[in-house]
């Protein structure tokens, strides 16, 4: 009987090692056939001191991209001090500076100097980008960002938008993003873990 018990288990352990590979080799072919998200992209902006940025000028480091505008009551602050002190943890922590860079969808009223007066509030390292509205509209477009002009004033009124963060590794590639519900330490520990991969 004990022997009859030893074989079924061993059919069994067998049987479950099969389905496994199966498993990652589905995994491993889903992977192959998905490739890596299409996010990100050519784009031209103007820094918070009227010089051109492109895209290009994301390379070499780490960046971390936020999409916002300077009116925004609540969530774009929130955002912004959260970025802020997990890039001070990271430089604390990982000797490493992150590059972090605002990026304005209100071109409306985002002037450069309006980016400028903005993003010294939240860190010293902080760029802000703004441009044409075709320019905010394409780099937008490129990282599937959502914005929306709501009320009907021509000068006051607010942008509905995506809460995402979007990390871009030294090649200037997507690497993944952070929704609103990362907290500081979650998102400073999980940039750190790609520094460290990279």
């Amino acid at each position: 009987m004990l022997l009859g018990v030893g074989c079924f288990l061993a059919v069994v352990a067998v049987a479950q090692n099969k389905a496994q590979q199966k498993v990652e080799g589905m995994m491993q072919r889903s992977q192959e056939v998905v490739g890596k998200a299409a996010v990100g992209g050519p784009f031209i902006l103007t820094d918070q001191d009227g010089k051109p940025f492109t895209n290009e000028n994301l390379l070499g480091r780490f960046s971390v991209l936020y999409f916002g505008f300077t009116h925004c009551p609540d969530i774009c602050p929130d955002e912004l001090e959260k970025l802020a002190e997990a890039l001070d943890t990271i430089e604390a922590e990982a000797k490493y500076q992150v590059r972090p860079v605002f990026i304005s969808v209100d071109p409306q009223r985002d002037t450069p100097k309006a980016v400028k007066a903005y993003v010294k509030e939240f860190h010293p390292r902080l760029i802000g980008l703004t441009g044409s509205e075709e320019a905010v509209k394409a780099c937008s477009k490129a990282y599937r960002v959502y914005f929306h002009k709501t009320g009907d004033s021509e000068t006051d009124y607010l942008v509905d938008h995506s809460i995402i963060m979007y990390l871009i590794d030294p090649a200037g590639e997507f690497v993944t993003f952070y929704g609103k519900n990362f907290t500081a330490r979650q998102l400073a520990d999980s940039i750190m873990q790609h520094i460290a991969k990279w």
